[in-house]
């Protein structure tokens, strides 16, 4: 069964960064967690290696790649495998025998007798140890299991000359095309392994490789998939592939990131600081720098880009559903690299020739952190760069010192707050809780464990703060984004009141609250009762959000995906990728959809069944949860029974879309680069809103003395008399202070060949003075314009010095000082302007007296 390639997000395993082999989809089956669709599967499964960054632009190295692979799960083994692979490669692909050699795992006699039986001459299959030939896990655990390659003879022009080259060798001769897993342990996270239920085979081969054979290329550069995304950045770059290798590599790296970066977008990775985002970010910059050092200094990787989705968007239809999305990303990351790139490179280099001078040969991790923090370079880059310079980094100490800073934000973020509760209750041996909250939102239940302030009690009195784990509860504990319930617990002798519900762990629920009367106490049996219209308006934004996120897909793009989000009952908040602001037209179009959901009183039906079934169907999963084997998919259904939404989903929703009432968008901002915000109101909140909006408008309407209706009209009205009065004020101020001018022009004074005028005038800002400083620093022609004046009950000073006199020394800020100094202040600025200040003001003409004084000096 042909399976289609997963994203390059793996669904539902955060022990994984990127999908990185064609096996990461299939785990589940692997480690017998669920039933594959087949025994026997095949895929070519996109895939992104981040342990290859730093190799590409050589002839061997990709970041993202095509995997080629076939899949056996407890069916054939390895003679089966092995027979299947030299018959592809030999007989389907038509590669000459005497081309191929095997290496096998050193201990592996039985594929060794494997390879022996299907021809392989015996001194062509090497053995090699673990680094070599034993695959896995993808992540930090997972399957694993001893492997056999097959490796492409290239001829000896490729080779090294050694007599000993053989596959492994570093040169170019032999190339790796498959690699043949078999899959038989489960390795856990201390490194032991252990055996799978049974045996299955996981096989992978790279496509560009195989088809660079195939097609006589020398590498995977040019061949027919990838030659003309190479073309469109020799175009774009103005450099010819093939002349020089310094600008081949350039634009190898160039057009390899490109297409990794359309790849990676499209699946929902961001730009960032951390994670895949940095990932991203990383290549981004290593592949515009690059073009820098091509000459290029405008933004391009986006033009490059766009030449890989043309290319490969018939295959992966994603690439051209977020065409635009893809490349505006692209587009602004770039943007902002390169404002910051020109300062860091120009520090960097200063950095490398300071230490070159006084013979070093490592940069400092304190060197290498500054320019991370400050122009953004990553760290690989710096090195990259430093490497071509022959010196090398101190990526530990970089490390220290970024593990410093986050210790300063841990801290920073720690400061005055609570920490989540004092008593470590994922560390205790409690059973799991039941949660009856879907259908029930009261029950009887017994309490297990409780805490009063801050520690492990066996009761707790009326005015305690209390922690409290039941066997069972109605309570929602908070996950997912949604806040957890509040309600009451009512035992024999007293009466608890709850203001959360959270989890410490995934399955157990622990009650916050305060006894409100009498007492409570361990192995009492007691009346658990949510709070129920408050669960009924969380319930009504947590269904709204499945609307919302159908909303954006369908109107934005199937680019936004949920990447955070908030359900309490008050308001519902959504994170999603996007690249600019909202315009007004979508939000409407958006609030529209909702809306009309909401009318259409729409089914909304909750399933449990397999995970790898739900993803099968469609179902949406959140990237950075970690699912078990059977998941709870939330569907909304439309009028012909298809499906609208589906999500993995374990929070609380309405039976039918109807009860949420209506839906209002309260706002839409930016949060983060390339991610927007949309908070919203539902059911009462958004009768509220509307209610205190129309009360605006009411009042609004009393106090302009018109209509509701005309309010646009009467306040367009107003606001253009507003503006008609502005422009007569200013014109009238400007002719006051023409007037001022004047008048000082005409008292004038000069003392030693230098004009000046000192006098206070009645501004009542900054800006005004420095219009009466313009127009007689203009007119004096030589000279020095003193000006004071007073506002807020603070005097403030305005020194101009025309430039020849400048020139002969005399400097504003000397004299604005002296004269603050007067008025127990101070002041600076440029040679020819400055300004200051103090704090009295009975003193102003004592210190517009000193300048003829301050002149002489």
């Amino acid at each position: 069964k042909i399976m289609p390639s997963s994203p390059l997000i793996p669904a539902g395993d955060p022990t994984l960064l990127l999908t990185n082999a064609g096996m990461v989809q299939f785990k589940p089956y692997f480690l017998g967690r669920a039933a594959p669709p087949h025994p026997r599967l095949a895929s070519c499964q996109k895939c992104f290696r981040t342990t290859d960054i730093d190799e590409v632009g050589d002839l061997k190295h990709l970041t993202f790649f095509e995997m080629l692979g076939n899949f056996s799960f407890g069916d054939y083994f390895k003679k089966e495998a092995i027979e299947f692979a030299w018959e592809f490669v030999t007989k389907r692909l038509k590669i000459p025998e005497d081309r191929l050699w095997i290496t096998i795992f050193r201990d592996d006699d039985e594929a060794f007798e494997c390879w022996r039986a299907v021809g392989v001459p015996e001194g062509k299959i090497i053995r090699y140890g673990e680094e070599e030939n034993f695959w896995g896990p993808a992540g930090d655990a997972g399957p694993c299991g001893p492997c056999s390659e097959i490796h492409y003879d290239r001829g000896p022009e490729f080779g090294c000359g050694r007599e000993d080259c053989a596959p492994g060798c570093d040169c170019e001769r032999f190339v790796e095309i498959w690699n043949l897993v078999f899959m038989q342990y489960d390795q856990q996270l201390d490194g032991t392994r252990l055996p799978l239920p049974r045996k299955n085979i996981d096989t992978g081969m790279g496509l560009e490789r195989v088809a660079a054979i195939l097609q006589g290329k020398p590498s995977f550069y040019e061949i027919d998939i990838f030659l003309p995304i190479l073309q469109k950045a020799e175009r774009v770059l103005g450099v010819s592939y093939g002349r020089e290798e310094r600008a081949d590599r350039a634009l190898r790296i160039i057009a390899e990131h490109a297409r990794a970066m359309a790849f990676l977008i499209a699946d929902g990775v961001l730009p960032g600081n951390e994670g895949r985002g940095y990932v991203l970010r990383r290549i981004l910059r290593r592949a515009s720098r690059f073009g820098k050092l091509l000459g290029m200094d405008r933004p391009f990787l986006s033009e490059v880009a766009d030449a890989a989705i043309e290319q490969m968007g018939g295959a992966y239809p994603e690439l051209l559903e977020n065409r635009d999305f893809i490349l505006t990303v692209i587009e602004k990351e770039e943007e902002r690299f390169l404002k910051t790139l020109k300062s860091g490179l120009f520090f960097l280099g200063e950095l490398l020739e300071r230490l070159k001078e006084e013979r070093q040969s490592v940069v400092p991790g304190e060197e290498v952190f500054r320019l991370y923090d400050t122009y953004g370079f990553p760290p690989e880059l710096t090195a990259e760069i430093a490497r071509e310079s022959g010196l090398e980094v101190d990526l530990r100490g970089f490390e220290r010192e970024m593990e410093a800073q986050r210790e300063r934000a841990r801290a920073a973020a720690k400061f005055g707050l609570r920490e989540e509760g004092e008593i470590d209750w994922a560390s205790l041996d409690l059973p799991p809780t039941e949660f009856v909250g879907y259908h029930e939102l009261s029950c009887k239940a017994s309490v297990l464990r409780l805490a009063a302030g801050g520690r492990m009690s066996p009761e707790a009195r009326e005015g305690e703060e209390v922690e409290i784990v039941l066997d069972r509860t109605p309570f929602f504990g908070e996950a997912g984004g949604q806040v957890g319930d509040a309600g009451l617990l009512k035992g024999p002798s007293g009466l608890v009141e709850i203001s959360r519900a959270f989890r410490p762990r995934h399955d157990l629920i622990v009650h916050r609250g305060r006894v409100r009367e009498g007492r409570i106490r361990e192995g009492e049996e007691v009346w658990a009762e949510v709070e129920r219209e408050r669960r009924i308006d969380i319930m009504r934004n947590h269904t709204a959000t499945h609307l919302l996120h159908a909303a954006l897909r369908r109107i934005l793009g199937p680019h936004a995906r949920q990447m955070g989000s908030l359900v309490a009952p008050d308001r519902l908040r959504f994170d999603f990728p996007h690249p600019s602001p909202l315009s007004a037209e979508d939000l409407v179009r958006i609030e529209d959809f909702v809306n009309e959901r909401i009318r259409e009183d729409l089914e909304v039906v909750v399933e449990e069944k397999p995970y790898s079934e739900a993803i099968a169907e469609g179902a949406i999963a959140l990237f950075e949860e970690k699912y078990g084997e059977i998941v709870r998919v939330v569907k909304i259904l439309d009028f012909q029974g298809g499906v609208l939404s589906a999500e993995l989903c374990g929070g609380t929703h309405v039976r039918r879309t109807g009860e949420i009432g209506c839906f209002l968008i309260a706002s839409e901002e930016g949060v983060g680069a390339g991610v927007r915000r949309i908070e919203a109101l539902t059911g009462r909140e958004a009768v509220l809103k509307a209610r205190r909006d129309a009360e605006i408008l009411r009042e609004l309407s009393s106090l302009l003395g018109t209509a509701s209706r005309d309010l646009k009209g009467r306040v367009s009205e107003l606001l253009g008399e507003l503006e008609a009065l502005r422009k007569r004020n200013a014109e009238l101020e400007e002719r006051l202070l023409e007037r001022e001018a004047e008048i000082l022009l005409s008292r004038k004074g000069e003392i030693g060949g230098i004009a000046y005028i000192a006098a206070s005038i009645p501004a009542s800002n900054m800006d005004a003075m420095r219009r009466v400083s313009d127009i007689l620093r203009g007119r004096i022609g030589s000279g020095v314009v003193a000006l004071g004046a007073v506002w807020d009950d603070r005097p403030r000073f305005l020194v101009a010095v025309t430039s020849d006199l400048v020139e002969r020394g005399i400097k504003a800020p000397d004299i604005v000082r002296e004269m603050a100094r007067e008025v127990g202040g101070g002041g600076g600025g440029k040679p020819h302007l400055a300004d200051g200040g103090g704090r009295d003001p009975s003193k102003m003409k004592e210190a517009l007296s000193k300048l003829p004084k301050i002149l002489q000096e």
